[in-house]
């Protein structure tokens, strides 16, 4: 298959590229998503090209709904499962499945799985009440959350449709919760209690089971994210003088502390694919918390770096989720022009859509990296689609792109 994408596509990168494509501009843009009618919102998913948007909103009735945003569409609610409250958590890559949680008619919460052409699904529990679903793999089938058993203790999940929901256990404590879950669903995060009761972030794969992934120093940590390989964890743990740090956690490094902007608390909830991207919140000198990302160069605060796109009195609060290729971030934020809180959708503009090797240029380069690739699977950098392959379809994002910055 490799052999034949080098020369079959070699004609095209030589003569039709040039005159087919046109090349694109830079964009960085803040889309606030609105309400349900109510009076306030929050972002907690992205798909992979930034087109869907889920979390949470307040309807006209005052109920938390679940939502799907879409710049053509607009909010979507998501319903429930027979109660009066739902939250979406996590959405895949194609933006075709969400998960999270919602209240059936009996007054439990339970974990639920979204399809557009199934809708919402009761995901079920591990014999206790109530279940609720936190992130689900690149491809919707695997789903990550906590449910209670029969001894009504919550415990960390894996769901798939042919085996249900699988029990991860514990560090030796009676309590655990999975908050994400990696691109290919063999590698899930979050925190469990140790056998001293202390809440400790965990890393759990099949092979290995659950691993303490530790602390900065103090009692506690919660894993909130994870990279497409499962290899770098963010989350937030107490440092020695009984803070909250974003930490940022490899197989090789262990637990990095990834600063504040200025203050003592800071919280990570999102990671790009490759792991070089960080997005959560943090208190700023002046006591104010603030959207941050942070890369090797260091903790930024969005409201700085993208001023421009905020008007005067808008201010964005959190990030919660940030795209594969780290482009698009959402959260939460303060929209001065309806005086609420609201979701909102950041597009940086970087990298360009089929800007592999991320210089800012799409051009040779990066298609010889896809060309390079081609037939592979496995989600990094030159599945642009984030579907699992590298195909044709990843090809064509970017000769259509072809010339962009350059």
């Amino acid at each position: 298959m490799k052999h034949w994408a080098h020369n079959g596509f070699k004609a095209l990168t030589s003569a039709w590229v040039l005159a087919l494509l046109a090349t694109a501009g830079w964009s960085q843009t803040l889309t606030w998503l609105g309400t349900l009618g109510g009076g306030g919102s929050g972002a907690f998913g992205v798909s992979a090209d930034g087109s869907v948007v889920v979390g949470e909103a307040i309807n006209a009735a005052g109920q938390s709904r679940a939502f799907r945003w879409t710049a053509s569409g607009g909010m979507q609610d998501l319903g429930t499962l027979g109660g009066g409250r739902s939250e979406a958590s996590g959405v895949s890559a194609d933006g075709a499945v969400v998960v999270g949680y919602a209240y059936n008619a009996a007054g439990y919460y339970r974990a639920f799985r979204w399809t557009v052409d199934g809708g919402m699904q009761d995901l079920g529990t591990l014999g206790g009440c109530c279940s609720y679903a936190s992130g689900v793999s690149a491809d919707g089938a695997v789903v990550a959350g906590m449910a209670y058993n029969a001894a009504g203790q919550g415990r960390a999940f894996r769901w798939t449709a042919s085996r249900g929901m699988q029990d991860l256990g514990t560090l030796g404590g009676d309590w655990s919760v999975a908050y994400d879950v990696s691109a290919d669903g063999a590698v899930v995060v979050g925190y469990a209690y140790d056998a001293a009761m202390r809440p400790r972030a965990l890393r759990w794969t099949a092979s290995g089971g659950m691993q303490d992934l530790g602390t900065l120093g103090g009692g506690r940590s919660e894993a909130s994210g994870v990279s497409a390989d499962g290899a770098v964890v963010v989350g937030y743990a107490y440092n020695a003088a009984g803070y909250y740090r974003a930490f940022r956690w490899t197989v090789d490094g262990g637990m990095q502390d990834l600063g504040t902007l200025g203050g003592d608390w800071s919280y990570a909830y999102g990671v790009s694919a490759d792991g070089s991207v960080v997005v959560g919140g943090a208190e700023n000198a002046a006591g104010q918390f603030r959207a941050f990302r942070w890369t090797a160069s260091g903790m930024e605060d969005l409201n700085q770096t993208y001023a421009a796109l905020l008007t005067n009195g808008s201010v964005l609060r959190s990030a919660n989720a940030i795209s594969p290729d780290g482009r698009y971030i959402v959260g939460w934020g303060r929209n001065a022009a309806t005086g609420r809180a609201e979701a909102f959708l950041l597009d940086t503009g970087f990298p360009r859509r089929g800007d592999v090797d991320r210089n800012g240029c799409v051009d040779d380069a990066d298609l010889l990296a896809v060309l390079s690739a081609f037939g592979e699977r496995g989600y990094r950098n030159e599945d642009l689609n984030w579907d699992g392959v590298i195909d044709d379809a990843d090809l064509l994002i970017v000769l259509f792109n072809f010339g962009s910055g350059c």
